[in-house]
């Protein structure tokens, strides 16, 4: 794992190395963070692995909170309960909400604290709709319309301008541009 683990940070400075919560993959991350590789420890499931990880100087944590959810686990409690650790124990890494299989579970890693979430882009699609946005941006358009055909038919003593009625609007030639 050290090898693979200087192989891929040798890439670009902005590479994170992915390691294990497993005895083996704290002894590489250890040996790579202290060489100043960024390490994310991931396979977390406890608050316990969350400060080991913490320990050996990994710069991300990923707690998996849907696969604990899987097992009728709390997952986003155990977020939570990593966060309140880091910060009552002033440490410094930063905690990556993992696994996260709805949108109520993005909402939930942000009101633990979480620094990271990671999530399927279908999850990431879902955070745009809600349906009064849906509803409210339908009645806008139509009050929108309302309000743009009242006041053509204002201004034009209610005819409407056809279209070659309409006045040309002025553009620059492309001869007179490229003279500039």
């Amino acid at each position: 794992m050290i090898v693979e683990g200087r192989r891929l940070a040798a890439w670009h400075k902005n590479v994170i190395v992915k390691v294990p919560v497993t005895p083996d993959g704290l002894a590489a991350g250890k040996v790579l963070a202290g060489e100043g590789i960024r390490i994310n420890v991931t396979l977390c499931f406890s608050v316990n692995q969350a400060l080991l990880a913490a320990a050996i100087g990994a710069y991300i944590v990923s707690p998996f909170a849907g696969r604990l959810d899987d097992i009728n686990e709390d997952g986003m409690r155990v977020v939570a309960d990593i966060v309140a650790a880091y910060r009552q124990q002033e440490i410094k890494t930063k905690v990556l909400a993992a696994s996260i299989r709805n949108p109520t579970h993005v909402t939930q890693a942000a009101l633990a604290g979480a620094d990271i979430a990671t999530m399927p882009f279908g999850i990431l699609k879902m955070l745009f709709v809600h349906p009064l946005t849906e509803a409210g941006q339908k009645k806008f358009l139509e009050d929108y319309r309302q309000a743009m055909a009242a006041s053509s038919s204002k201004a034009d003593g209610g005819r409407r301008a056809q279209p070659d009625e309409r006045k040309p609007v002025p553009t620059a030639r492309p001869e007179a541009a490229a003279k500039r």
